[in-house]
């Protein structure tokens, strides 16, 4: 592949560039790699460990990532309690204005499913919507804590009316205990990583096992939710993080950088994207990120991810949206001129955000909308997290005297032709 930049270039020399820039022509297979899980050995022992061995497993894998020696994994009302006093009143009140936010959004998205009953040729057919027993929230820890994300995954099952949420996270913080408790969790648990989707899985003596798994994690936890599908549910594979920005001239470097090392800075594995109209485009947004890397807090994490991103400049905005439905990025951020008219042509991403003010950020803590979100290409079948992922919505039917004669001949012919005779019985038998 060649690259954009000639090494001769003055005023941007490639030792510069942090970011690497591409021209849309030369493009090759790196802009649509994808995590591939099933190379992760150590998840499958882990899992294994913890099917066979339950508690002693969990605390064992606790204590060698760091949650030290566990005693107990779940919290005690006592314990909730005091975390809670350790949250300053700015960010309590900060947790349920997005609580409520989030909460709005999922009841208005629950209130657009309604149960139905209908007749079809003489019978009734309908369906019934019903809340899931138990789901178990993973709240990733292990860089920062994420308050947010306990916030994301507790609201919206509450809303859907489950009757048993847990919560579980690494290296626990107060802050974190107190969103999981303000959001509705039944249960608080410090242990997070593959020992805790196993638990949640096959559960153990301390933790009874939940019907599905939702919530974000890194690649170690996204590949423990793969493999335990089946078992139980799982909302769909939603990590590393990453983010698709599409700006022409209208968009602000510096906001466009900004949500770049947004991005960059969950993860070492999380990605950022830029497509944009001109080299030298790319370039100012490049510097905007050094300049901001050079006192960002997070610089030792975003830095590493951010090298690992890249810029690619296209000719025209048919090619940008190509690439961004074959992409299918968890975020997608469209900092275009007139972006609420470009809508329609995007079909594959996790969540997106129109117009220049429309910050990913926003989406993450406290606009209303979820921010667990399908990553890695799996935005082409899947949205994200919504109050529907803590639902069933299940069929009936009432076969009646005036339907049966006519819907059980066509059950017969049908299983006639299909050489299951005991089916063709059990509809003629109803004739008689």
């Amino acid at each position: 592949m060649n690259h954009l930049l000639e090494r001769e270039e003055k005023q941007y020399k490639k030792k510069e560039i942090i970011m690497k820039i591409y021209n849309y022509k030369e493009l090759d297979e790196n802009f649509f790699s994808k995590i591939e899980f099933e190379s992760i050995q150590s998840v499958n022992e882990i899992i294994n460990a913890v099917r066979q061995n339950g508690d002693s497993a969990v605390r064992e894998y606790a204590q060698k990532f760091g949650d030290g020696e566990l005693c107990s994994f779940k919290l005690t009302e006592q314990e909730i309690q005091e975390a809670i006093k350790q949250v300053d009143e700015k960010t309590i009140e900060t947790i349920k204005y997005a609580i409520k936010n989030v909460s709005t959004f999922a009841k208005a998205q629950l209130s657009s499913v309604k149960e139905l009953e209908i007749e079809v040729a003489g019978n009734i057919l309908g369906h019934k919507i019903i809340p899931l027993d138990s789901v178990g929230c993973y709240i990733p820890g292990g860089n920062y804590p994420l308050p947010s994300s306990a916030i994301m995954t507790v609201v919206p099952a509450k809303v859907a009316g489950v009757k048993r949420i847990v919560a579980m996270s690494p290296k626990i913080q107060p802050v974190t205990i107190a969103a999981a408790h303000l959001a509705g969790a039944d249960e608080i648990y410090r242990i997070g990583g593959v020992q805790a989707v196993a638990a949640m899985a096959y559960g153990t003596d301390s933790i009874q096992k939940v019907n599905k798994i939702v919530g974000p994690g890194n690649k170690f936890v996204t590949s423990a939710k793969k493999q335990v599908f089946g078992e139980c549910g799982i909302d769909f594979l939603a990590g590393p993080s990453e983010v698709l920005i599409i700006a022409d001239e209208t968009a602000k470097p510096e906001f466009v950088a900004a949500d770049m090392l947004a991005q960059c800075e969950h993860d070492k594995d999380a990605r950022a994207f830029l497509i944009c109209f001109s080299e030298d485009f790319a370039k100012r947004v490049d510097e905007k990120a050094k300049e901001y890397l050079s006192c960002l807090e997070t610089k030792e994490i975003a830095q590493i991810a951010y090298e690992k991103s890249m810029a690619v400049v296209v000719g025209y905005l048919d090619d940008a949206v190509e690439l961004s439905n074959k992409k299918a990025p968890e975020h997608l951020e469209l900092c275009l001129e007139n972006a609420e008219n470009l809508v329609n042509k995007f079909t594959n991403y996790g969540s997106l955000f129109i117009g220049n003010y429309s910050a990913e950020v926003f989406g993450d803590y406290v606009s209303g909308t979820n921010h667990t979100l399908p990553t890695n290409q799996v935005a082409k079948y899947s949205g994200g997290l919504s109050v529907f992922d803590y639902i069933k919505i299940q069929t009936y039917q009432i076969i009646s005297e005036k339907g049966i004669k006519e819907t059980a001949q066509r059950a017969s012919h049908l299983a006639e032709k299909e050489g299951l005779f005991a089916h063709k019985l059990a509809a003629d038998v109803r004739l008689k």
